[in-house]
């Protein structure tokens, strides 16, 4: 049975950023209810035809959320369990589903059992629950131990997930979000160095709170296969498309990103039967507006965002062309505060509108949401590949040229066929002789064509 979010169109915020919270938690402050701040934007995502939103880390935290001091409790600078519970149920009314962060590969120094370790040294029945941690020599910060810490951030205290007690509270702690803010699934932060025999107990554990539960892994590098799979993971980020997407604009090389779609859908694909997680930008890399050379790339990467196999998700203010690159220092630049209102005046407001139709084109196709994918043609600005389902076949063609191009492609269909652009209303094209002719395709644009026979 296909998984509901391989129909799901995902917008992803950094609660925190988003929200403008203060950038370090002094914890003595009362909650302030900044989550609040989304309700605005339900009637941008039902307009754009989101139909699961990804929350990044909104767990009491000392700083971005990933340095988690109590997986229990929402962060009171973004409310409190109260505040999320009434949002999911906004959303869930709003037929969007919600999707959180898990971060249990590490935790930060204010988590509470890390504390007891410092206050009470080799005394602290916690000392396992922390990977490497040895009562000799000091830590950076001073600590009379040392620990392991997550790719050398010391703020970030690797968990030991092998630990049963480890393992009994981090359940518990999904258990309680199920049960009190109706989730759907989550988003394991780096899953990619997150042990995977924990993985494994986990999906089961999910699995039987939810047999639909959705998990999807952040994995930078590696066979996605390791970790999707019947027994792990529903996806993860594809991330060796994230590249693609922007750099084969850039270079005027669509050779690229055509390379990497045959490599893992094509015929002898490697993750042909993967719901991959598609994106174009997230908050650890630099908005897509940014990374492209030219604004109006922004047209024909998302038109393949939306096609491509995987499940597209939206990074929030991406869809206006919102624009950030990170530093050496800080990714705050990634992950501003911002409200739906005042970005719907960005310079690519159009950009929404685009989305907002490419959305709606997916969701109602068939064979751009389940359909298997061919090449067709690979130029050095121009792509063409079908999609097909059985009831239903879609060819996508892209320019990324700044003229008018032609394309002539093959076909099976007999004469008679035609293709129908759903993304261009009105504009018919007939197959003669096992060949289209696709005349024109406009500049920094795209054609999404039903077959009719």
């Amino acid at each position: 049975m296909t998984h509901w979010a391989s129909d799901t169109i995902f917008y992803h915020i950094y609660p925190l950023g988003a929200c403008g919270a203060p950038k370090r938690n002094d914890f003595t402050r009362p909650p302030e209810p900044r989550l609040e701040g989304l309700y605005g934007w339900l009637d941008h995502w039902q307009t754009l035809g989101v139909n699961a939103l990804y929350l990044g880390p909104l767990f009491e935290s000392s700083a971005h959320g990933y340095d988690t001091a109590d997986y229990y409790a929402v962060d009171r600078r973004l409310g409190t369990n109260g505040t999320l519970a009434q949002f999911s149920r906004a959303l869930h009314a709003c037929d969007i589903r919600l999707v959180l962060d898990g971060v249990f590969n590490h935790v930060g120094r204010d988590f509470w059992a890390f504390r007891d370790v410092q206050e009470r040294g080799s005394a602290s029945p916690y000392c396992e629950w922390f990977t490497g941690l040895r009562f000799e020599g000091r830590s950076p910060y001073g600590d009379p131990f040392v620990y392991e810490a997550w790719n050398g951030h010391y703020e970030l205290v690797r968990l030991n997930v092998s630990h049963p007690g480890v393992r009994e509270h981090l359940f518990e702690a999904v258990r309680r979000w199920v049960e009190e803010f109706a989730l759907d699934g989550l988003r394991l932060d780096v899953a990619d160095c997150l042990d995977l025999d924990f993985q494994r107990a986990l999906a089961a554990f999910c699995r039987g709170l939810r047999s639909d539960f959705w998990l999807m892994g952040e994995v930078i590098h590696g066979d996605y296969r390791r970790w999707v799979n019947p027994t792990h993971l529903d996806s993860v980020t594809n991330y060796e498309c994230y590249k693609g997407l922007y750099s084969s604009l850039n270079d005027q090389n669509y050779f690229e990103i055509a390379y990497a779609l045959n490599r893992q859908f094509g015929a002898e694909g490697l993750y042909r039967d993967l719901p991959l997680y598609a994106f174009a930008d997230n908050h650890d890399v630099n908005r897509v507006a940014s990374a492209l050379h030219k604004p109006a790339h922004l047209y024909p990467l998302y038109a393949l965002l939306f096609t491509m196999p995987g499940a597209p998700s939206v990074y929030y203010g991406s869809e206006w062309g919102l624009t950030g690159q990170r530093n050496d220092h800080s990714d705050a630049a990634l992950r501003p505060a911002l409200d739906a209102a005042a970005a719907r005046s960005s310079s690519h407001r159009d950009l929404a509108q685009a989305i907002t139709r490419l959305a709606h084109i997916r969701r109602e196709s068939p064979a751009l949401r389940h359909g298997n994918y061919q090449p067709l043609h690979v130029s050095a600005e121009q792509f063409a590949f079908m999609r097909a389902a059985a009831q239903e076949r879609v060819v996508v063609a892209l320019n990324a040229a700044d003229t008018p191009a032609t394309l002539e492609l093959p076909l099976a269909e007999a004469d008679g066929a035609r293709l129908v652009d759903v993304l261009n209303p009105g504009e018919v094209f007939p197959v003669y002789q096992g060949r289209v002719q696709l005349a024109p395709l406009y500049p920094n644009w795209a054609r999404i064509l039903v077959v009719q026979v």
